[in-house]
């Protein structure tokens, strides 16, 4: 079995790419710097104090499977990290050039809806959602704009 790639730095990168694509649209956001169960980041409405917590999951491959695991439900949104560095799940891998990383803004509710159990694995799978939903879903911050709003 092939040794698993190391993806921790990627991950990380993942996390400060949905910070930083929060803050340019307005959103008040802090990264938790200490392993908070359940969420990687807090976007806070500075008027009423209103918090959202996100939980930040990425995929280094472009080949993956369309799919992420989530155990934890304590946030309210999930936003998965498409990161789409290169293939690396094919039997021969293919030499494909990174492409830019494509953002899912998933209410909490709605990750649960597409979670598929598996082996003791709990995994979100991005085809449960159907195509125009999950296109609604693509880079869609307002979500979490809106949620701290009401």
């Amino acid at each position: 079995m092939p040794k698993r790639k190391d993806t921790k730095l990627e991950s990380e990168g993942a996390e400060f790419l949905v910070l930083g694509h929060l803050l340019i649209e307005g959103v008040h956001c802090y990264k938790a710097y200490v392993n908070f169960p359940g969420y990687d980041l807090t976007a806070v409405n500075p008027i009423t104090g209103k918090t959202a917590k996100i939980q930040v999951k990425s995929r280094w491959a472009t080949d993956y499977d369309k799919s992420f695991p989530l155990k934890n439900f304590n946030c309210n949104f999930v936003v998965h990290v498409a990161l789409n560095r290169g293939n690396s799940f094919r039997k021969r891998a293919t030499k494909v050039s990174p492409t830019s990383p494509e953002f899912y803004v998933l209410p909490i509710e709605e990750a649960k809806k597409a979670l598929k159990e598996s082996g003791g694995w709990s995994k979100v799978r991005l085809n449960k959602i159907p195509k125009s939903k999950l296109s609604f879903y693509k880079d869609n911050w307002q979500l979490i704009r809106d949620f701290l709003e009401n």
